[in-house]
C-alpha cells in the first residue's frame, strides 16, 4: 500500500490515506485517484513509512516543506532546533545514553531522570 498525505493551509497535513499499489503505480496516479475519489483538487504528497523519501512519514499536524521536500513533525518546545539532515527536532542538550528513562525539562533546558 502506498500512503499519501493531504496538504491544507500552510502545507499542514490534514490526513494520510492508503492507496493500493496496483492503483498508485506512480505518485501522480495515486494523487489522481484520491482527487477523483474525493471529487476535489486537493494537494496530496506521497509519504513513505521507512522515511526513505521526504525524511519522515507524514502524520496529521506535520508540515510539508517544499524547499526541503520533507515532512516535518510539529515542534512543541521552543528550545529545540530542526536538524536539517533528518528534519527532526533536537534538544539543545544530548539525551543521556545510559539505559535510564529521562524526560525533557523545558524550563531548565535539561534532561531529568524519571525516577
Amino acid at each position: 500500500m502506498a500512503s499519501f498525505a493531504k496538504l491544507g493551509v500552510g502545507n499542514k497535513i490534514l490526513t494520510v490515506e492508503s492507496v493500493d499499489d496496483n492503483i498508485a503505480t506512480t505518485e501522480q496516479a495515486g494523487v489522481e485517484f484520491l482527487q477523483n475519489l474525493y471529487k476535489d483538487r486537493a494537494v496530496w504528497k506521497q509519504t513513505f513509512i521507512d522515511g526513505s523519501q521526504r525524511k519522515n512519514y507524514a502524520g496529521i499536524g506535520f508540515t510539508y516543506d517544499q524547499t526541503r521536500d520533507a515532512f516535518i513533525p510539529p515542534n512543541f518546545l521552543n528550545s529545540w532546533t530542526l536538524n536539517e539532515e533528518t528534519c527532526q527536532w533536537e534538544a539543545p542538550v544530548v539525551k543521556p545514553d545510559d539505559g535510564k528513562i529521562y524526560n525533557w525539562n523545558e524550563e531548565k533546558k535539561q534532561w531529568d531522570l524519571n525516577e
